[in-house]
């Protein structure tokens, strides 16, 4: 009896070590075998405030649109740039909740999405007619009539690839989604700063992008349990 017992409970501990190591991508990093990214883009320069009149859904859209090209907090944090791990490998899953992108007040909320390949719900909460114009090389371009009544419509993004997107009813709307292979990604909001979480440790190259001031990157050690800080200082 305790002989097959043994036997078992050995048998038993070989089936979850390979199990485990068949896991993959993902399985050991789940379990907290990894770090914490927390990048800080910063804007050398003066702040851009570009305003545009508008003269068409003024009850919706108001009288004058704010151009987001580069949108700068008081620290000159640089809002909308994309932080991601490139090249990482790791885990596979979407992160939590489905990606949306609104029309809210004329204008894409976010002004930039990043996202994981997938489906994406696309918004239309001004009740008024707006269009979906993609232009991609990697998924197919999207255009596409969202009247008021379609106040949501489903879109799928399989290829990783950043995606310009604008409204051929209101010319001045202007967005971008980021589709990205794996899940170490953010977005800066006006403080510049983007924090990625879960980052298989050792060495990761930190890749920026941004609409309008372009690329950047550098390498960081990511060590498990810890958060290394990286800065980026991008101008025209």
């Amino acid at each position: 009896m305790r002989t097959a017992l043994g036997t078992f409970i050995a048998l038993a501990l070989v089936v979850a070590g390979a199990t485990a190591f068949i896991g993959g991508p993902g399985s050991a990093t789940a379990q907290g075998g990894g770090g914490t990214i927390e990048a800080e883009v910063k804007y050398n320069g003066a702040p851009v405030v570009e305003k545009l009149k508008v003269n068409k859904d003024t009850q919706k859209c108001g009288t004058e649109a704010t151009i987001e090209k580069i949108v700068v907090g008081p620290n000159k944090g640089l809002a909308n740039a994309v932080v991601s791990v490139a090249g990482a490998k790791g885990a596979t899953t979407a992160k939590a909740g489905k990606p949306v992108l609104d029309q809210h007040g004329c204008k894409f909320v976010p002004h930039v999405l990043a996202m994981m390949p997938g489906e994406v719900e696309v918004k239309n909460s001004d009740d008024i007619l707006h269009n979906i114009h993609t232009y991609s090389t990697a998924n197919p371009s999207i255009n596409k009539a969202q009247p008021k009544f379609k106040k949501v419509m489903a879109e799928k993004f399989d290829k990783p690839e950043i995606i310009k997107v604008t409204c051929d009813v209101h010319s001045w709307m202007l967005g971008w989604i980021a589709v990205l292979p794996h899940p170490y990604f953010g977005v800066t909001k006006e403080n510049g700063v983007a924090k990625i979480e879960n980052v298989p440790a050792g060495k990761q190259k930190v890749e920026v992008w941004h609409e309008t001031l372009g690329k950047q990157e550098k390498e960081v050690e990511v060590k498990a349990g810890q958060t290394v800080k990286v800065g980026f200082e991008m101008k025209k």
